[in-house]
């Protein structure tokens, strides 16, 4: 279940989305990111540590989104982290008693219907503002907080291991996702990326979480092809990206529209004479449930 990437660094991709959990080993136990999806992932990944003789000594979600947010009572009750926007997204999302519902009814359209436990869904521990380091007893991991994708998105560097954990961000499979609901999307995933990209040179392991790991060069790559994508966005040109369109990969082909809708809904909140329920609808068509999607 669990693939080596670095030194005391293990990789789980799911069977859904190809969506990555990440392992990290410290002292007395290891440090838990994005822990997955199905019940019987979470399941199986518990008992692997078990098995191994690691505890769970802390937890960490990389950003507010459904799939990032998910827990099985056999990996224990440590804290589950986020930056405290992250941690104050989830409070909203919580507020509204029909979340699980909603996401429920969502799921129910995939192939993983009836495959995942929202019981412990949701429990993120709120990190002070501006913290730069996760408290565990393990190697060093800075959080990198910026503003693209979701409120409070983090990326994760393991300093001396050189593995750079992108969140939903960096993918070979999917397209940038910029947070609608922001005064700047554009701008603020442009600065993201900056910000990753000052990181290139000492990471030989990039993760996103959905698609590839990258090895060592890869930070920079993926970095220019995401910043062409949205300057694309920006410039209302269409993108000339192999994740979308007719060279996308099989069973891929509904980031194409994905890509058409996110277009759309950006190209609504600056169009004249289009205002609040136009844009709020064309953000609506990206088929974000409880405002999350990857």
């Amino acid at each position: 279940m669990l693939r080596q990437v670095a030194d005391g660094v293990l990789v789980h991709e799911s069977e859904f989305l190809r969506s990555n959990t990440i392992v990290v080993h410290g002292r007395a136990g290891v440090l838990l990111i994005d822990p997955g999806l199905q019940d019987h992932e979470l399941a199986c990944l518990a008992n692997d540590l078990s098995g191994s003789g690691r505890a769970v000594l802390a937890g960490f979600s990389t950003h507010p989104d459904w799939d990032h947010l998910l827990w099985h009572a056999q990996l224990g009750e440590a804290p589950r982290y986020g930056t405290a926007r992250c941690a104050a997204a989830v409070r909203e999302q919580l507020s509204d008693p029909d979340i699980k519902i909603q996401i429920t009814e969502h799921l129910a359209e995939t192939e993983i219907a009836g495959q995942v436990s929202l019981d412990l869904y949701g429990c993120v521990t709120a990190l002070p503002a501006a913290t730069t380091r996760i408290p565990w007893d393990g190697p060093e991991v800075r959080i990198i907080e910026h503003r693209a994708h979701a409120p409070g998105h983090a990326a994760l560097f393991v300093e001396e291991r050189g593995v750079l954990v992108a969140g939903d961000m960096l993918s070979d499979v999917l397209v940038p996702m910029l947070d609608l609901d922001a005064t700047d999307p554009i701008e603020d995933y442009l600065a993201a990326l900056r910000l990753l990209e000052g990181l290139a040179a000492d990471v030989d392991v990039v993760i996103p979480g959905h698609g590839s790991v990258g090895g060592a060069g890869q930070v920079r790559e993926r970095v220019e092809r995401d910043r062409a994508y949205v300057l694309a966005l920006h410039e209302g040109r269409e993108p000339l990206d192999a994740r979308i369109g007719p060279s996308a990969r099989p069973g891929w082909e509904w980031v194409s529209d994905l890509h058409h809708a996110q277009a759309q809904a950006l190209a609504a909140r600056v169009r004249p004479g289009q205002g609040g329920v136009e844009a709020a609808q064309a953000r609506a068509d990206l088929g974000r449930p409880c405002g999350t999607t990857g």
